[in-house]
């Protein structure tokens, strides 16, 4: 985003808008992890300084849109965590930033167990 005002210009670069969203997902109730992508073998679970791992943005002269990757935590509502995760990051980039989001795509790529959740998978088998 650039914007020309009479005391200069503004620009707000993708890494920056990438980071909101990042951080806007990992706060985001139901979100174990953002993912750095199926294709690279098992999901990676990313988090604190990798923050922009499994976001990618485009950002335009007054609007952004945004796609997630995302690891689910088992137990949640999928569509339930992914609308609350869509509306956060909406949220957060539009009042940080004034850009308008035009959409918030988020895929789901793996779902996290807990230790606890994982015995208790073994012991029905």
């Amino acid at each position: 985003m650039s914007e020309e005002n009479q005391t200069g210009l503004i620009r707000i670069s993708d890494d920056v808008v990438a980071t909101i969203a990042g951080l806007a997902a990992l706060e985001t109730p139901g979100i174990a992890a953002m993912s750095g992508g199926i294709s690279e073998g098992l999901a990676k679970r990313l988090s604190g300084r990798n923050v922009q791992k499994g976001v990618s943005v485009e950002v335009g002269q007054l609007e952004a849109a945004v796609d997630l990757r995302i690891i689910i935590n088992y137990g949640s509502q999928i569509q339930d965590v992914c609308r609350d995760l869509q509306f956060n990051v909406r949220e957060a980039i539009e009042n940080m930033t004034g850009l308008r989001v035009v959409e918030v795509n988020v895929k789901v790529e793996g779902v996290s167990f807990k230790e606890e959740e994982l015995d208790d998978l073994h012991r029905v088998k």
